[in-house]
């Protein structure tokens, strides 16, 4: 089983998470933002990734802090149980739509995090979230994972369902990427012979 655990704690949050690479699309999460909350639901469902995920942040301030780390944690969790990638895709790329948007999603689990962004949510709030901070977590979600991640926004005009469109591609391109090819099982998906 790819499992991971991570605890991180700072002066502004304190979050306690789990992920399992290899499960069957289940979550509990209680991040203290309930928009993030749904998305990372649905980034649970379509990923076929459980996932447990509590953060107590100072959402007194804003919800910068909690989206920020949760995404770092994540991806701390994700690189840990990943391992050394044998045997996985490694790549994966999917246009995904969303009612009238259509979003295209594109990964590398190269080692090499970087975050490449391309969607334009035409509003900056969707109810009480910033949609900046769709960028934050996307960030720190793809450096502390070791992935390339490019999101595109091929269409769209209702921000609620780009970055839910945004969301079920990352899940759907996460999947694909981790599932191990049963040809090359035992291999390091590069010329390298490490990622």
């Amino acid at each position: 089983m790819r499992t991971a655990s991570v605890a991180r704690k700072t002066n502004e949050t304190d979050i306690r998470l789990s992920l399992n690479l290899d499960g069957t699309g289940k979550s509990t999460v209680d991040s203290g933002v309930g928009f993030l909350d749904h998305m990372l639901t649905l980034l649970s469902r379509h990923g076929g990734l459980d996932l447990e995920v509590t953060c107590h942040g100072d959402t007194q301030v804003d919800d910068h802090h909690s989206v920020e780390d949760i995404g770092i944690a994540l991806g701390d969790a994700f690189a840990q149980a990943l391992g050394d990638k044998r045997g996985i895709n490694r790549y994966a790329s999917l246009h995904l739509p969303m009612d009238e948007a259509l979003i295209l999603c594109a990964i590398d689990i190269s080692g090499r995090g970087g975050y490449y962004d391309g969607l334009e949510i035409p509003t900056e709030k969707i109810g009480t979230f910033d949609t900046q901070l769709v960028y934050e977590f996307m960030e720190g979600f793809a450096k502390h994972a070791g992935l390339t991640l490019h999101l595109r926004q091929v269409c769209g005009r209702n921000s609620h369902h780009i970055v839910e469109g945004a969301f079920k591609a990352l899940g759907r391109a996460l999947r694909q990427a981790v599932a191990i090819d049963p040809r090359f099982e035992t291999e390091i998906p590069s010329t390298k012979g490490m990622l």
